[in-house]
């Protein structure tokens, strides 16, 4: 075989491995959104402020939030949030190092998940619903009691 031949397989198999990841984070990506679903960012890590924020879009699933990583091919969610436990804290801006992390015009959110911090990231209109799946519960649950 030529070098020729040999490098034009090689792009080829190369191409077509991109093109099945990509149809694979698009379609992970629509396997997500299916139901409530909205951008979200988390932040995973806090070393230092305005540090450790990820891409993601967060889904309403039962009496649960399910986080996903952005770029991912990952099908299970990265963090899963329970209702029962999680509290809704204070809201903020971003600050200078934050507001390169995150989208645009999102706001930063404080809760607590089982007593352990958690900072997410969403739009107002996104931080509304939230408010009001957090304080919605069925019948004959006590979430106030977490």
């Amino acid at each position: 075989m030529s070098i020729v031949r040999i490098a034009i397989d090689v792009l080829a198999v190369v191409g077509g491995l991109t093109i099945l990841a990509l149809l694979s984070v698009a379609l992970r990506r629509r396997f997500i959104q299916r139901g409530a679903s909205f951008d979200c960012s988390l932040r995973l890590r806090e070393k230092r402020f305005g540090q450790g924020w990820v891409l993601g879009v967060a889904r309403y699933a039962d009496d649960r939030l399910e986080w996903y990583r952005v770029f991912s091919t990952s099908v299970r969610p990265k963090r899963v949030l329970p209702r029962a436990v999680l509290q809704i804290g204070g809201r903020r801006d971003p600050a200078y190092p934050e507001t390169l992390a995150i989208m645009p015009g999102h706001v930063i959110v404080e809760c607590t998940v089982g007593g352990s911090p958690v900072e997410v990231a969403m739009s107002a209109e996104a931080l509304t619903g939230f408010v009001a799946w957090r304080e919605s519960a069925p019948p004959g649950r006590h979430l106030g009691a977490a």
